[in-house]
């Protein structure tokens, strides 16, 4: 009874100053920067996480020794964070094991070899964005449609003589709208869970803004190629090497189309991930049981032996070797161990969330900007421009949507909002814009890749410089606008 009292007692103070509260965001922000400059792209391999961790323990020693703030309130608000948090991190398990599958059993190698058959000098650019979205969302990984797929039609379209900045604008904004839209995604389930959103209905929700701006994208990147496509396209070495690797057929298009089937039926995407996976297995083993082989690293092709190698494909990394190296890179998985990087960083930013919730520092920031919001269009620009904020000052697209989710969670709650416009005003701005940020992980590692300069490509990824405005524009026209009945 005591403790309870104590915590009673916590609670009904003022918040802390927003001078002290800003501390452990400033602290966040030389750590995280720390960390990009001694490990470049692969701070999110552990660098990020110690930062998070470091801005924790500011945070709790802050509100500790100056607000007398007991221990069990943040141990309490931490349990609490971590634990809304637990279905989404079972889902991302699920996807990993989800990705293998789709690649091996061929549904992705499929879509992709299909795919960049429907290309022409004059729709090169289109048709590479488009491509590009499809790989995106089929995979739910930007930085990997871009380091593989990405890759290869950045050179053909310097074999048609396009520059390379259009060439790589259109990459980035069809892989960027996969990614934003695709289940398969850590950043859409992660910006989905901190908003407190079912993740079906926050990926039906983001098309309101996300179609119309991969629309116009389209259009521009259509007309831009009859400027530039005089050449002549040769995908021949490509085809051939997913040809002669895997069983490349139109039924393995049956697993994307029952996937499809169980969303439209707003099965819970955690029952829908998992049937996904194990559907995209028996289509493994009917239609692939040569790479089960090869993923197995067996020669007898016993039943045991072919099981062995959809459950590795499931469980961890695979490499299969079709002849290319580009391929190489696109077809290999990372299975369920491969979202364990991304599970730690979600658990890490769960406990800096948690404290700063717990101290109130969290609400004392928002309340300050808040106070200068009158109406929706007002609301979803401050968390528009928030995301944006959160990008160009800890120089990570993680962090920027738990921390923008977070800050404005409550006040669309207290305002009677859905939960779902917090969600998609979060990814229109922090998950989009990370790439156009030079010194931001999604900056760097694709300006790395590509080959191309932040600042020289930033110009030409439309569907990333649109999608905040367009967030920005439905709320002021009030478009489908969803509200919940608030509680006192």
């Amino acid at each position: 009874m005591e403790n309870k009292d104590k915590d009673t007692a916590f609670f009904s103070k003022e918040m802390p100053s927003p001078w002290v509260s800003i501390i452990p965001i400033v602290v966040l922000i030389a750590m995280v920067s720390l960390s990009i400059t001694l490990f470049g792209s692969d701070s999110l391999g552990g660098g990020n996480q110690v930062a998070l961790l470091v801005a924790t323990g500011m945070c709790v020693c802050l509100s500790m020794m100056v607000y007398k703030t007991p221990w069990k309130v943040f141990e309490t608000h931490i349990a609490e964070t971590i634990g809304s948090a637990s279905v989404s991190i079972v889902i991302l398990i699920i996807i990993g094991m989800l990705s293998g599958a789709w690649m091996i059993s061929g549904v992705v190698p499929t879509l992709i070899y299909y795919g960049v058959q429907i290309m022409s000098p004059q729709f090169f650019l289109v048709s590479t964005c488009a491509i590009c979205a499809i790989v995106s969302l089929m995979t739910g990984s930007s930085w990997t449609t871009i380091a593989t797929i990405g890759v290869a039609l950045l050179g053909i379209g310097d074999a048609l003589s396009v520059p390379a900045a259009w060439t790589a604008g259109a990459i980035i904004s069809g892989a960027y709208f996969g990614d934003k839209i695709s289940p398969l995604s850590d950043t859409t389930i992660l910006a989905a869970s901190t908003s407190g959103t079912e993740l079906f209905t926050h990926i039906r929700y983001m098309l309101y803004t996300t179609i119309p701006s991969i629309l116009i994208s389209l259009i521009i990147f259509f007309a831009a190629g009859f400027w530039y496509g005089n050449g002549e396209v040769h995908i021949t070495e490509y085809t051939q090497g997913l040809e002669n690797t895997f069983n490349i057929n139109l039924w393995t298009l049956i697993v994307p189309l029952f996937t499809a089937i169980l969303i439209a039926k707003k099965v819970p995407s955690l029952i829908t991930l998992f049937a996904s996976s194990l559907a995209a297995g028996v289509c493994a083993l009917i239609l692939q049981p040569d790479i089960l082989l090869e993923v197995a690293k067996e020669t007898d092709g016993t039943t045991l032996n072919y099981i062995k190698g959809m459950m590795i494909t499931f469980f961890t990394s695979t490499n299969v070797d079709t002849g290319n190296d580009t391929l190489n890179d696109l077809v290999s998985t990372g299975g369920m161990a491969g979202m364990l990087d991304t599970i730690w960083l979600i658990l890490c930013a769960m406990c800096f969330g948690g404290s700063m919730v717990a101290s109130k520092m969290l609400q004392s920031l928002t309340a300050v900007v808040i106070s200068f919001i009158r109406n929706t269009f007002g609301l979803v620009a401050s968390t528009v421009c928030t995301g944006l904020g959160m990008n160009l000052v800890t120089s990570d697209q993680y962090i920027s949507i738990i921390i923008s989710a977070s800050m404005y969670k409550d006040v669309y709650k207290k305002n009677g909002y859905a939960p779902e416009l917090l969600s998609r005003s979060t990814e229109d701005s922090a998950t989009v814009t990370s790439v156009l940020i030079p010194w931001n992980t999604c900056g760097m590692t694709q300006a790395t890749v590509l080959g191309v300069p932040t600042l020289t490509y930033l110009p030409y990824c439309f569907f990333n410089i649109i999608s905040p405005i367009m967030s920005c524009l439905v709320a002021a026209i009030g478009y489908k606008i969803r509200r919940i009945k608030t509680t006192k």
